[in-house]
């Protein structure tokens, strides 16, 4: 990484004097997207004769429709335009609005999710509750076929299975199958209701095991094993959800720290007479199932068990003979916390696989044999791999995402399933941030790219990474949405600043349009510094990413630093927070901002941050903890962790009952009375912003902080939005306001007008 002076040097010789059109908060929230054509939900067709995504449309970005690129021709087509089917009306059951919510898509109208048949002759598809099949060789006036309506039950997590004879759902809280020859539909499980749930995924396994399904096909059909869910023994929590127009009583069932979880069983359910057997998960009931797979051809299968306290993950084989038999393969034992992962892939039936594991410090790839024994690395190195994406049996090689030549970078690499050297995997693309879908086979791949001057572009590319087809190359050219705009683009710097402990922290920052040295500015931090997130990243960010570019063009410095317990940084990096969230990480952030209020284009007297979710629960602390401060913004904070839920705090921060100080230390409120000045050095320095139908940082985190602000009379502002949830966007105008109130309590606080 280059220096930090020689970047800032740079920017200071060549400042931008180009006339160019600035950013408003209108246009970037306005259509078409700022960001071009983007598409969403990439896949190729198991053919290869075609890829599929989801749109926008350029009068409604938020709406989905499904479209079509025919690799022979070259034409892109809409297959589906969800607005002509449904009118436009669209109503979702109240699962499926829980579940979008914890997908972070409640704010998508039209398509949603689709999926392919085994053939790539079909596609499935839910559409407002209804259930729909498009066959891709039909003509296209009889294309779409309605295979399951709402007003018999609404349809969630829809599923073509492994070979394509069927579509399984979840309706009314029951596992449904349709045979697809004769459209008949049939319920695999009768119990489901109320308190009880088949094949859908409880709440802490959507919001934090990256679990949003309760049930699984055997690649041979003949079987699907699914979760039964029982939240008896959940405490019942009561909320209201403030709407404009009512307020609604909410009985949720919702694990906070150190309640009871769900009861979660796993049961083998043959498909041809619907029998049930369950699988054993051992003694210990207080236990998580974060994944169930599948080995190839059906005869057995694997879960995933992890203790409580998530220290240990153990990985267990279950045979599908007349006891369901079952051993461990591995166990992974940490004194902190074990990261959940799918890079568990199984390489044929024998049971051969490939699994990652932090044992030495950073996330790598194994090679495993049938008993589990780990036989050698296919990847070692002072860099993380972040996800597993194809494997190619015929070659013999592995396909990841990792950070090997940049920490802030996320490139595809190849590696042999036998390499010579596991440290030298072989990069096939250059820098800035990549996405990657392949074929099964691994011999064509889908390549999304940007950086933080070239929004997405979509690529096909073959084994050894060349170009095939430029599926949407999404270039800033003269009708690009954001073409008006390149001009005043600020190029971000990046460095880095050291931890107490010595380790680097790297930081962004974008200088004010057309800053001459000498000038000093105000500056905004803006913060994230949860665990299993990274902010300083080399990628087109479409919403933060052009807000900070927004108030830059209005005179702010804009800086983000990624403080210890964030993530794509090895386990050393993670684990000072363990016990102490809201320690380590505003102890970061404080050298990060001091580090920043010493250099000669800031005005040290001008200081803001803002912060959303984990980031408002950090600009809390730091409003509390900071003096040099001026003003702060949080959203949907976190206050106090004795409220949110169980497997995400837990993982941290221990039980209460076996952390106590902890806990009171995290506790933004206890730093009240603590704070340098009293309530008069705190009073007119604080945002605080909370939707009222918040189900996840639920508005009770606000209310407490409102609650104890008053008491100490500390003067603060408000705004708090019906109807919103944790991503306060119900509708595209509560998101332009939200974005709003937080660039024009900056203006009125930190007044860039006298820099």
């Amino acid at each position: 990484m280059r220096s930090t002076a020689f970047l800032l040097t740079l920017a200071l010789m060549f400042p931008t004097h180009a006339p160019a059109e600035q950013l408003t908060l209108d246009r970037i929230f306005a259509n078409p997207s700022l960001s071009g054509e983007t598409p969403r939900s990439l896949k190729l067709s198991p053919d290869g004769q075609r890829v599929t995504f989801l749109q926008g449309r350029t009068d409604e970005q938020q709406r989905l429709d499904l479209w079509v690129y025919e690799l022979d021709t070259g034409q892109t087509r809409m297959l589906v335009d969800s607005r002509r089917l449904t009118g436009g009306v669209e109503q979702l059951s109240d699962e499926e609005k829980a579940r979008r919510e914890r997908q972070r898509t409640a704010d998508l109208r039209g398509i949603a999710e689709y999926a392919f048949s085994a053939d790539g002759q079909r596609l499935l598809f839910p559409l407002a509750g209804d259930l729909y099949v498009y066959d891709l060789d039909a003509d296209e006036d009889q294309a779409v076929r309605q295979i399951a309506r709402a007003e018999d039950g609404f349809v969630t997590d829809p599923r073509f299975s492994p070979q394509g004879h069927y579509v399984s759902f979840v309706r009314d809280q029951n596992l449904f199958v349709v045979d697809l020859e004769d459209s008949a539909a049939r319920a695999l499980t009768d119990d489901g209701g109320g308190l009880v749930s088949w094949g859908m995924a409880e709440f802490v396994a959507q919001e934090e095991m990256d679990r949003d399904t309760g049930y699984w096909w055997s690649p041979d059909e003949a079987h699907i094993a699914a979760t039964r869910v029982d939240e008896a023994s959940v405490p019942l929590v009561r909320r209201f959800e403030i709407h404009a127009d009512r307020t609604e009583v909410i009985e949720q069932r919702y694990p906070a720290v150190g309640d009871p979880n769900v009861r979660i069983q796993l049961a083998v359910i043959a498909l041809a007479d619907g029998q049930k057997r369950w699988v054993d998960l051992g003694q210990e009931t207080d236990v998580y199932l974060p994944r169930v797979n599948w080995l190839p051809g059906g005869k057995a299968l694997s879960y995933q068990r992890q203790s409580r306290d998530q220290r240990r993950l153990e990985l267990i084989r279950v045979e599908l003979d007349q006891n369901l038999s079952q051993r461990t393969l591995l166990e992974e034992r940490r004194d902190t916390w074990v990261n959940l992962h799918h890079a568990l892939r199984f390489l044929d039936a024998r049971g051969r696989f490939i699994w990652a594991s932090e044992h030495d410090g950073q996330q790598h790839l194994y090679l495993h044999a049938p008993s589990g024994r780990r036989q050698r690395a296919i990847t070692r190195g002072e860099w993380q791999v972040d996800s597993l994406l194809a494997v190619d049996n015929s070659a013999k090689r592995v396909y990841f995402l990792a950070n090997a030549d940049d920490p802030l970078a996320r490139d595809v690499y190849v590696q042999d399933l036998d390499p010579l050297d596991a440290r030298k995997p072989r990069r096939l693309t250059q820098g800035g941030w990549s996405d990657a879908v392949f074929a099964d086979d691994a011999s064509t791949w889908l390549h999304t790219w940007s950086d933080p001057e070239h929004p997405p572009q979509v690529r096909l590319r073959d084994r050894q990474g060349r170009v095939l087809k430029v599926i949407s190359a999404n270039e800033i050219v003269a009708d690009h949405p954001y073409a008006p705009y390149q001009a005043a683009h600020g190029r971000r710097i990046y460095g880095s600043v050291k931890a107490a402990d010595g380790q680097d922290l790297y930081y962004q920052l974008l200088l004010p349009a057309g800053h001459q040295p000498g000038q000093r500015h105000p500056a905004v931090v803006r913060v994230y510094g949860g665990p299993h997130a990274q902010v300083v990243q080399k990628r087109w960010d479409e919403r933060w990413g052009l807000f900070d570019q927004y108030l830059a063009q209005q005179g702010f410095v804009v800086y983000s630093l990624d403080n210890r317990g964030s993530a794509r940084r090895g386990t050393e990096f993670e684990n000072p927070i363990h016990r102490q969230m809201g320690g380590p990480e505003v102890i970061d952030q404080q050298q990060g901002m001091r580090w920043l209020a010493e250099q000669d284009f800031v005005d040290p007297d001008r200081l803001g941050v803002v912060g959303w979710s984990y980031g408002g629960y950090m600009a809390l602390h730091l409003w509390a903890r900071t003096p040099s401060l001026t003003a702060a913004v949080a959203v949907a904070p976190v206050t106090d962790w004795r409220l949110y839920d169980t497997h995400y705090t837990e993982r941290y921060m221990d039980l209460p009952s076996n952390n106590a100080d902890g806990y009171a230390q995290s506790n933004v409120l206890n730093w009240l009375e603590r704070a340098e000045g009293g309530a008069e050095a705190l009073s007119d320095r604080l945002l605080l912003i909370h939707g009222m139908a918040d189900d996840n940082v639920l508005f009770s985190h606000s209310t407490g902080l409102i609650s104890a602000m008053v008491e100490q009379q500390i003067r603060f502002s408000l705004m708090a939005y019906p109807g919103g949830k944790h991503g306060i966007n119900a509708t595209p105008a509560m998101r332009r306001h939200v974005f709003g109130e937080i660039a024009r309590y900056f203006e009125q606080t930190l007044h860039p007008a006298q820099r």
